[in-house]
Formats: structure tokens, C-alpha cells, sequence
């Protein structure tokens, strides 16, 4: 076989020229169409814990985060059922799943699971993280094991209560796997027994603790640092269920009166826990402190905070120049499943 000769194989400068306008042409017009289509997201929401109403309220202004953000949105009630979701899925092969789920499968592990296995990035932490989140009693464990104070109590089951009418000291009971302050009680000594305590409703397991007086803070953090801090100060009585979801029964301050150990230390703690967890895009912590002992004292750890407009994080975020559409797009780079 005779060698081309260097006529046939040459290419001259305006064929070269040519060729690197075409190769620009094409790298120009591809970049472009990337920047018009977004990816698929499947937005969960819903579902059939006890935190259902406050997962929709998240979808509804996650769902108008995304769109703004022109995502392509797919939203889906988990309440469907897993079958649906799968239909859902091989139907419109979503690029990542946004988990605006709160309690029950959205938060402990469950949903998490499903989607590794799927092989679907998904926001917020993973199975482990979701896990021991959700139930207060481990968080606690792995608090005090990296030096936090927290509340001193025991974990009881449901039946503990069934023969008891009132309580022998002042305390705090709440459910080891609930959120949004669901099923929390604050008791005085004396106090009789809540019927929810003993009703077939009730969770299986308690936490009993002693009340921490004081100021309660909350700190929002991701997986570079904490973003923010706010005092929360009810009207009236605690923050419960009732004063977190209704809009004018709490007020959450910035506060300027800490001094900079203290607001240090809330920083540090949040985001110390948020790692000893494993978690993964953002968490929330909740602390009490007592002035008159100076004792700061960790609370819970929520995993997958809510995203509402009365939420906690979203405006923590502020606090950082971060807008609701930054913070959710933030969470959507970081979706990723576990291998």
C-alpha cells in the first residue's frame, strides 16, 4: 500500500480556519441549548405522617422555587403509594428528586432507601443521617458523645403512661420519632396525664426530660457552615405544633444581646452535630439556654427542615444574602444518592 501523498493529506489555513468556526459554532450553539433546558425534578410531597399539611405547604413553595428557577417540575403525593411513585418515575425519568416529605418515610431513612436503590439523586441527607435524626433519643446519644449538654431523661414506651394519672415532677414528654413539635407536652408536677399519652394514636415511644427554663434558639446550617441564627419567643406558651404553622403566635428575632462566645458556641454546636449525623444539604438545630445557669443545652437535630414561609431556615438564609430560589437551587446542586 503506497503512502497519501502530503497534497492529499494537508489541510490548508482556510480549510483549518473553517473547521475552528464550525467546531466554535457547534460548542456555542450546544452551550446554548444546555442554558434553556433545565433538568427534571420530582418533587415529593405529602405523604401520611402526621406532618402531611406542612409537606404540602413546603411542596407549594418549593414548586413555585423550581419553576421560577424554570426546573422542569413533576410533583408527586407520596400518599399514591411506592408503585405509583415507581410509575412516576421509568414515566418521566427525573434528573433528581426534591424531598419536601416531613415525619414518617420522608424523614427517617425510608424514602432515602428506596432512592439509592432507584439510583436518583435526591436532596437533603441520606439513610443513616435521616435515621438517627429522626430519633431524639440517638441524637442525644451522639450529642453527649461529642461533648454537647443535653436534656437529662428517659425513653419509655407508649404503655408506660397506661396506669398513670399524673406526673410526679415538672418535665417535658414529647414522642421519640415525631417532628414539628407533635405530641409535645410541658407538665408540672401534678399534672395529669394528657389522654393523647394512652390513646391507640399515640406513638410507641417517649421521651421523658427535664425542662430547660430559658431562651430557645434555632440554628440553620449546610455542609460549608452554619447560615444563620434566630430566637424563637411564642406569645403564649410553647413552640408547638399550633404556634409554628400559624402565622402572628411567634416571633423570631435575630438577636442582638448574645455575646459572641455564645452565638460562636450555637454555631459550632449546630454544625458539629450536622456532621457528627452525617447530614447532607441543610439541618436545623434546636438549643434552650438558661441564662441564670449559662448553661446552652442541645435540643433535636431536624434533617429535613421545612421549607414553608413561616419556616426557620429559609429565613436563616437571608441572614447570609440567600434567597429562597438560591437556597433551594443550592439543595438541588447537592442532590446526590447514596452507592
Amino acid at each position: 500500500m503506497t503512502n497519501p501523498s502530503k497534497k492529499e493529506t494537508l489541510l490548508t489555513k482556510e480549510d483549518l480556519e473553517r473547521q475552528g468556526k464550525e467546531f466554535s459554532k457547534s460548542l456555542f450553539e450546544r452551550a446554548s441549548h444546555e442554558e434553556v433546558v433545565k433538568e427534571k425534578v420530582l418533587l415529593l410531597v405529602g405523604g401520611i405522617s402526621s406532618e402531611r399539611e406542612i409537606s404540602l405547604e413546603s411542596g407549594r413553595c418549593v414548586k413555585k422555587a423550581l419553576e421560577n428557577l424554570k426546573y422542569n417540575v413533576v410533583c408527586f403525593d407520596l400518599k399514591e403509594g411506592l408503585e405509583k411513585l415507581i410509575l412516576v418515575i421509568k414515566n418521566e425519568k427525573p434528573d433528581c428528586v426534591f424531598n419536601a416529605l416531613h415525619g414518617g418515610w420522608g424523614e427517617n431513612g425510608c424514602v432515602q432507601a428506596f432512592l439509592n436503590m432507584m439510583q436518583i439523586p435526591y436532596t437533603h441527607s441520606g439513610v443513616l443521617a435521616s435515621s438517627l435524626a429522626m430519633n431524639k433519643d440517638e441524637t442525644k446519644r451522639i450529642a453527649k458523645s461529642h461533648n454537647l449538654d443535653v436534656p437529662k431523661g428517659i425513653l419509655v414506651s407508649q404503655s408506660f403512661f397506661k396506669d398513670k394519672e399524673t406526673v410526679d415532677f415538672s418535665c417535658v414528654i414529647k414522642p421519640n420519632q415525631e417532628g414539628s413539635s407533635v405530641g409535645v407536652y410541658i407538665l408540672n408536677k401534678g399534672d395529669a396525664i394528657p389522654a393523647f399519652l394512652k390513646s391507640e394514636n399515640a406513638p410507641k415511644s417517649f421521651l421523658i426530660e427535664e425542662y430547660i427554663a430559658g431562651r430557645e434558639f434555632s440554628v440553620a446550617v449546610t455542609d460549608e457552615g452554619a447560615l444563620g441564627l434566630i430566637e424563637i419567643v411564642p406569645l403564649d406558651g410553647f413552640y408547638d405544633y399550633e404556634h409554628k404553622y400559624s402565622k402572628g403566635l411567634t416571633e423570631h428575632v435575630v438577636p442582638t444581646d448574645l455575646s459572641t462566645a455564645l452565638k460562636n458556641k450555637l454555631m459550632q454546636e449546630a454544625y458539629i452535630m450536622h456532621q457528627a449525623l452525617g447530614c447532607k444539604g441543610v439541618s436545623r438545630s434546636d438549643f434552650r439556654y438558661d441564662p441564670a445557669e449559662d448553661r446552652l443545652v442541645f435540643l433535636e437535630l431536624n434533617a429535613n427542615p421545612g421549607m414553608t414561609n413561616l419556616s426557620l431556615v429559609p429565613e436563616m438564609a437571608l441572614q447570609k444574602g440567600i434567597s429562597y430560589n438560591s437556597l433551594v437551587n443550592k439543595l438541588i446542586e447537592k442532590a446526590d444518592f447514596e452507592k
